[in-house]
C-alpha cells in the first residue's frame, strides 16, 4: 500500500492550492488529510468515505477546503481556497479500511500514511 501526496508549495494569503494523493494497493473505506505545523499537534483537516462520498471537516476549514476522490484514478484531492498563513503546515494523506465514522477525526485511527507535502502560505 502506498500513498503519494503532491501539490504542496507556496501560496499567498487568499490564494489556492490543490493537493493530490495517489493511492495504490487497494481501495479504502475512508481517506483523509491531516496537517501538522511546527510545534503544534497534528490536526484533522478533512475526510471522505469511499462508499457514499460523505465528507467530514472541522469548522476551521469549512467553506474553504474541499475533499473529493476519484476512485477510477485512485486519487483523493484537497482543494484549498482562501488560504491563510495559519494553514501553513505539512499535510498528510491518510487512509484506513476499518475505522468507523465516529473516528474519522482521530489520527490514530488511520493505519496508512503518506509522506507529507509542505504547504506554506505567506501573508
Amino acid at each position: 500500500v502506498q500513498l503519494q501526496a503532491s501539490g504542496g508549495g507556496l501560496a499567498q494569503a487568499g490564494g489556492s492550492l490543490r493537493l493530490s494523493c495517489a493511492f495504490s494497493g487497494r481501495t479504502f473505506a475512508f481517506m483523509a488529510w491531516f496537517r501538522q505545523a511546527p510545534g503544534k499537534e497534528r490536526e484533522f483537516v478533512a475526510a471522505i468515505s469511499g462508499r457514499f462520498g460523505k465528507t467530514y471537516g472541522p469548522d476551521s476549514v469549512k467553506g474553504r477546503f474541499t475533499i473529493s476522490r476519484d476512485n477510477a484514478k485512485n486519487t483523493v484531492y484537497l482543494q484549498m481556497d482562501s488560504l491563510k498563513p495559519e494553514d501553513t503546515a505539512v499535510y498528510y494523506c491518510v487512509a484506513d479500511n476499518n475505522l468507523i465514522s465516529s473516528s474519522v477525526r482521530s489520527a490514530s485511527a488511520y493505519d496508512y500514511w503518506g509522506q507529507g507535502t509542505q504547504v506554506t502560505v505567506s501573508s
